[in-house]
Parts: structure tokens; C-alpha cells; sequence
């Protein structure tokens, strides 16, 4: 995504939507100071611009009343009691109420939220809006499955809870103008998991009613019509697993709790590596003259250029994780990482799977209740990838950790195998380059694999070999040809 990239004109209907969410930001509190929106294009949507220069770098604010959390679902004048209700039978969790509060408002007749939700995009481009098609052109991927599964979790949520409860929520409303579907719930997932940010909220704004005692525990003034119950506030931050929305209770401290949310407005900025933005949280005001509220920094030194777009980064992803959660992918992604992945299950269609299956056991577990999977995939930069299999320039005395440790290594254990030059030259790890020797091994090395053994503990097994000694013989028996050829099968399965 390019901070830079120029502007298309919208089309009449876009600049009346937009045109009705700046009044709707307007009433509610919200101040562009040194910014606008303006439609960037048909992928990216809308987005934020640098309109004029602001002295303390303070491009935009927001109340924090304006933003969808947890609590400001539970605080609806409409359905928030019903939804606590829910909540504190342990229907719903924190980020469901907010997917289902965004469901129902987009079908309702009269959603004082609609000028917002009118702005957001009607279909995305993470995979699971992919077609059949789109979607085959992600097989042998993680991302493949990874959409599989979580297309299939979510049909089945929607018809075994949401459907009925978006129902019963709306009929709180006299029901919607059409019928309730999938494709509602798969938007309202979508926007959440495209548009929420991890809020630092102050404890204050949390809990506003809380009074700190000697012992710092703290009470909630039931008999304010400001507040919501102590019980489902607290269920939300300290829950049964003890996360406060998907951030665990440690997160929690003095000052401030960690709690997932949209922030109408904030949210329309959209990334890039080379960020020129960030965003902050004011409890006080004392820096926007606003309490409680969200504002947008400039993140340099020097002023924006006038008509720049204001970018924030989404974090260090890889393509894998931006395309799955967001839609796009980078060109060039610094953070790119390459997940090459041996699928256990393949391993049971092989030639001798039960003796290889031992012969991985042998190498990789280390204890009861230990597994050999994590031997089976492994995790590179994709740039190491720019020369091959072997990185450049690598000094004699670096390399692999796993090989320059393991005694097994030297390869001279029979003396009839030599070191390979490379050896400290590939970028795969040792233990998954053993574990892919392991699984395209044959019949005949298999066998001289068991002999090597046999040699070292006796035929009485007087002892077990030991974990590099077992490498040292499969290494013996077959070299690398067999694992090279299956790591550019795997390689080519998955497209790259």
C-alpha cells in the first residue's frame, strides 16, 4: 500500500456517504484538525489526507465514547440489556458482542450508526470472500486451509447461534427490511477483524464509578444510571480464561486496561511500511484538550506534505497474515516470512512410514508428551531465499546453531561420508533438512541406517543411540539428495 498513491473521484453516491459521515463525526465530537477524508481508489477505499499543518502534530481526535467496545455494546440503550444478559449466561464472548452489535446495526431500519457503517466496505478481499477459483489458487498454502477451516467455523456459528440471536435482537427494533444471512455475519467479521485496534483504555474511563480503598480494591456505585453492573464489566477483563478481549490479564495495569475496539474515523487509515502516523490515547486531556479520547500523531519531524495520505502500520505481517486478516498484500514485504510445512498426515502414505515415523521419534523427542511435528515445518525470511537454498558471505565460524553444536555433524562417524562443503551455507535449518531425509529415505537405506545403529549400541541394544547419533546415520545411509528433491516438491506445491 502506498502512502502516496493519487486519488480517484468518487461517484456521486460515495461523496453523499462521505459527506453525511463527516456531519455524523461533527455531532458526535469528533475534530479533523489537520486531515480530511477522501476515497483513495476502488481497493483501498477511503482513506485519510493530510490537509493542513498543524503545529503539535495532532491530525485528528475522537471521543472515545464514539468507539465500539465491549462495554459500549453492553451500554446500548436498544439491546445492551439483552446482550448482558447473554454475555453473563456466557452466550457471547467480547469480540462476538461487537461482531453481532456490527450485524444488527447494518440491518436495522433506523441505526443511529449508519452514516459510519454506510463508509465501510461491502465485500473484502481476505480469502474468505475468495470464489472457488480464487480460492484453488491458494492450495498447498497454510492460508488454504487456515480459510477452510474458518469458512466452515463460521457457517456453522452463524446457524447454530448467530442467526437466532440477530433475530431476537432486532425484533427488539420491530425486525430488519430483509431476511438475516450468512453474508451479513461474514461482513461483520470482517470489519472487525480489518478495522479493530488494541485500545489502552484508562482504568478511570473503564471503570468510572470505581473508588480505590486502603487495600486497592475497588466498588462500583450500583445506584448511578451512568454505569453498567460491576459484574458483566469485570466478566469482560478478567473472564474465566482471564483475557481482557485477547489480551491476557498481565496486560492490566495500574492505570490502564487493554481492550479491543473501532474507532470511527482513526480506523480509515490504512498502512504502510513507512508509517507517518501513529495514534495515541488522551485520559486526561491535557494534550488535546479532550478527556478520554483517541487522536492521530504525525509521526515525523518535518510537516506533511499537503495531500499526503496518512498511513499507520498494521504491524510487522507477512503477506500470509495481511492477505488472511486484511485483504492485500506488499510488494517487496520486509516482514515476509515462508512457512514450509511436511504435513504429518502425508507422512502415512509413504513407503515404511512406521519405521520412518520411529526413526523421527528417535531424532526429536525429547520427553513424555513431546512431538516431532515442530521438527516437520520451519520459518524463514523470504529474502533468505533470494539465492537459493544457501545464503552468501557467511563467515567460517557462523552459521547454523543446530549444526555447529551437533556432533552428529562432523558426518565422518563411519568415515565414509564426508562434510559437505555447503553445510553451513543452507538456510534450512538441520533438524529439518534431518527430518525431510528421514521421510525420502528408501528401502535399502533405511536397512543400512539400522545396521549403523547396530553397530554402535550392539546387537543386545545395550544402550539407546542418541539423538545426533541417529542424524549421523540416516546422514550416513542417504545424503541430501532425497531431501532436496522433496523440499522443492514442497516448494512447488505451494506455488513459489
Amino acid at each position: 500500500m502506498n502512502s502516496e498513491t493519487r486519488t480517484e473521484m468518487a461517484n456521486p453516491q460515495e461523496e453523499a456517504k462521505l459527506e453525511s459521515f463527516l456531519q455524523w463525526l461533527e455531532v458526535n465530537g469528533v475534530v479533523l484538525r489537520g486531515c480530511n477524508i477522501k476515497y483513495c481508489d476502488l481497493n483501498k477505499g477511503f482513506g485519510i489526507f493530510s490537509a493542513n499543518d498543524v503545529s503539535d502534530g495532532i491530525l485528528l481526535v475522537v471521543p472515545l465514547d464514539l468507539a465500539i467496545t465491549p462495554m459500549r455494546v453492553l451500554q446500548d440503550p436498544l439491546i445492551g440489556l439483552e446482550c448482558r444478559s447473554m454475555f453473563e449466561e456466557g452466550e457471547v464472548d467480547d469480540r462476538f458482542l461487537m461482531i453481532l452489535f456490527l450485524m444488527v446495526e447494518r440491518l436495522r431500519k433506523n441505526s443511529s450508526w449508519k452514516p459510519y457503517l454506510d463508509m465501510l466496505p461491502t465485500t473484502f478481499g481476505n480469502p474468505l470472500w475468495f470464489n472457488g477459483d480464487e480460492l484453488l489458487e491458494l492450495k498447498g498454502t497454510p492460508l488454504y486451509r487456515a480459510t477452510e477451516l474458518q469458512k466452515k467455523t463460521l457457517l456453522s456459528l452463524y446457524d447454530d447461534k448467530v442467526k437466532s440471536l440477530a433475530k431476537k435482537l432486532l425484533n427488539l427494533d420491530g425486525g430488519s427490511e430483509r431476511e438475516v444471512c450468512f453474508e451479513d455475519f461474514l461482513w461483520a467479521n470482517s470489519v472487525f477483524w480489518t478495522r479493530a485496534l488494541n485500545i489502552p483504555l484508562p482504568y478511570s474511563y473503564v471503570f468510572p464509578q470505581t473508588q480505590e480503598t486502603e487495600d486497592c480494591s475497588s466498588s462500583v456505585d450500583k445506584t448511578s444510571e451512568a454505569s453498567i453492573s460491576h459484574g458483566p464489566r469485570e466478566q469482560l477483563l478478567y473472564g474465566k480464561d482471564e483475557k481482557i478481549s485477547g489480551v491476557t490479564s498481565t496486560s492490566i495495569q495500574r492505570e490502564t486496561v487493554w481492550v479491543e475496539g473501532l474507532v470511527p474515523g482513526i480506523d480509515f487509515c490504512n498502512h504502510d511500511i513507512k508509517a507517518v502516523a501513529t495514534w495515541e490515547v488522551d485520559g486526561t486531556g491535557s494534550i488535546t484538550g479532550l478527556p478520554f479520547s483517541m487522536y492521530l500523531l504525525s509521526a515525523g519531524q518535518s510537516s506533511l506534505q499537503i495531500g499526503r495520505e496518512i498511513s499507520i502500520s498494521y504491524g510487522n505481517k507477512g503477506n500470509e497474515e495481511l492477505l488472511y486478516l486484511y485483504g492485500f498484500v506488499l510488494d517487496n514485504n520486509p516482514d515476509d516470512y515462508l512457512m514450509v510445512h511436511y504435513p504429518v498426515e502425508a507422512l502415512q502414505s509413504t513407503p515404511f512410514s512406521d519405521s520412518k515415523a520411529q526413526l523421527l521419534e528417535a531424532q526429536f523427542i525429547h520427553g513424555p508428551g513431546s512431538s516431532q511435528k515442530a521438527e516437520l515445518r520451519c520459518l524463514l525470511p523470504r529474502s533468505l531465499l533470494d539465492h537459493g537454498f544457501f545464503t552468501v558471505d557467511i563467515p567460517k565460524d557462523e552459521g547454523n546453531d543446530d549444526c555447529k553444536h551437533d556432533k552428529g555433524c562432523s558426518y565422518s562417524w563411519s568415515g565414509e561420508r564426508k562434510m559437505p562443503s555447503y553445510l553451513n551455507k543452507l538456510v534450512f535449518p538441520e533438524k529439518f533438512l534431518s527430518a525431510l531425509r528421514t521421510i525420502a529415505m528408501k528401502e535399502d537405506e533405511l536397512f543400512q541406517v539400522s545396521s549403523l545403529l547396530e553397530e554402535l549400541v550392539g546387537p543386545e541394544r545395550e544402550r539407546e543411540p542418541s539423538e545426533e547419533e541417529v542424524r549421523a546415520a540416516v546422514w550416513e545411509a542417504c545424503g541430501d539428495s532425497g531431501a532436496f528433491q522433496l523440499l522443492v516438491d514442497l516448494l512447488n506445491t505451494r506455488h513459489y
